[in-house]
């Protein structure tokens, strides 16, 4: 279906050619608006700088700006190593309200602890097997677009496992652990709970629970949920 008025304006960045339209297509169809597609860093980068500077001269009018989310490879040219999270970091620092949601072949703890460790709001990291569970992934895109989190969970898991062999978490019990898990995939109480089959009372407790043994007191200029998954990569 065509993109709609108001719907969320995305920007891909991925060199194969296929991904890349496979990913538009796939993102069109369930109403929201591609504004470019490109296939390495730096024309990620210089894309959302237009889009923010064709906003500016319009006065904002014509409904354009910079994109919601920003979808993009780690790995691009010309070294294919970690080109897109330095882009995203990049992105970040000069557009921190575009949120940014990176794709990986593989679990690379190293780059998801990057790109993470640069903001605590608007962020994804997900392995690209997940494109293919649609629903899913189209609810992370919508997610990181509106300032939440998706972490995958296989991305999660590594970060548990590193996190065990830490001090920082080891005040949390099993169920404290698995609660946090779900919330670092991006997953609100209720989700948990569902996902958990407990109720929703009993989650908001694990994670006030959780938020008093890591020490993070509620403050408005800080989003405690992200806070707890940032603990793993400081731990």
């Amino acid at each position: 279906m065509p993109a709609t008025s108001g719907a969320l304006r995305v920007v891909i960045a991925e060199d194969s050619v296929l991904l890349r339209d496979g990913l538009t297509r796939l993102l069109t169809d369930r109403g929201m608006e591609v504004v470019g597609a490109v296939g390495d860093g730096e024309a990620l980068l210089a894309l959302v700088d237009q889009l923010a500077g064709a906003s500016t001269e319009s006065g904002g009018e014509s409904g354009g700006g910079v994109p919601d989310v920003v979808v993009a490879d780690v790995r691009m040219p010309p070294t294919h190593t970690d080109e897109g999270v330095r882009a995203c970091i990049e992105l970040r620092a000069r557009h921190p309200e575009v949120g940014t949601l990176v794709l990986s072949q593989y679990v690379e703890e190293r780059y998801a602890s990057e790109l993470l460790a640069s903001t605590t709001r608007g962020v994804g990291y997900l392995l690209k097997d997940r494109v293919a569970e649609v629903r899913e992934f189209v609810d992370a895109v919508s997610r990181v677009a509106a300032g939440g989190t998706a972490l995958d969970p296989e991305v999660v898991a590594q970060l548990l496992g590193r996190s065990r062999r830490h001090d920082t978490l080891e005040a949390l019990t099993p169920r404290e652990r698995e609660v946090l898990g779900l919330m670092a995939e991006g997953r609100s109480n209720t989700a948990v709970a569902r996902q958990l089959v407990v109720s929703d009372g009993a989650v908001e407790k694990h994670v006030s629970n959780i938020f008093l043994k890591l020490g993070l007191t509620q403050s408005p200029e800080d989003h405690r949920r992200v806070l707890a998954v940032l603990r793993y990569l400081n731990s």
